[in-house]
């Protein structure tokens, strides 16, 4: 396992690393996000809120815990949700 630093939280070796930002990187750039990104700037993100694009094509403005599907969710021992 490679050490934790930042940009590298997840302990990734040096390869692994490599190989998930290339993946992550492509994913970024499809149709798809690119679309996304756009219409998230024409909305205005905002540092209280996060836009939650539903599967129907629909954009709402929900709260950061419930878009990142922590609402409710207890931790386990080691910090992390369940």
């Amino acid at each position: 396992m490679g050490v934790k630093r930042p940009g590298n939280s997840q302990g990734l070796s040096p390869s692994a690393l490599r190989d998930k930002r290339a993946r992550d990187k492509a994913m970024a750039m499809t149709d798809d996000r690119k679309k996304k990104k756009a219409e998230n700037q024409r909305i205005g993100q905002r540092s209280d809120s996060d836009l939650h694009h539903a599967s129907s094509g629909t954009v709402r403005r929900t709260s950061i815990a419930y878009n990142r599907a922590t609402a409710g969710k207890e931790l386990n021992e080691k910090g992390r949700h369940s």
